[in-house]
């Protein structure tokens, strides 16, 4: 069970996370457009999943490694961000969300 604390750093690290993507460095992107689905932190606020929806889905894997080698320039990126909220800096773990790429396999099957 996630606590107050854990919640309310997750909602920012999510806003920020897609700010820095839009703003920062949309480069790593390649084009393709990202969305922040979910933030799950730990109970120390020392780590942080980051789950990504990603479109088209096609271009998921190559995004997924874009985002992987420049998780260490995402991360100095929050950490200016929220230098003055957090004591340390969460290691940034990402993830694809797949899960509208399974609704729109389901719906097809169901047509």
């Amino acid at each position: 069970m996630e606590t107050t604390r854990q919640s309310k750093v997750a909602k920012q690290i999510q806003k920020d996370i897609s700010d820095i993507f839009t703003k920062e460095c949309p480069e790593v992107l390649q084009g393709a457009m990202v969305t922040v689905t979910a933030v799950r932190m730990s109970p120390d606020l020392g780590y942080a999943k980051i789950y990504l929806s990603i479109f088209p889905f096609e271009r998921s894997a190559a995004v997924m490694e874009a985002v992987e080698a420049n998780a260490w320039r995402i991360r100095k990126a929050l950490g200016t961000r929220i230098r003055n909220q957090l004591r340390v800096v969460p290691e940034l773990s990402f993830f694809l969300d797949d899960s509208l790429e399974y609704i729109e396999n389901i719906d097809k099957l169901l047509k």
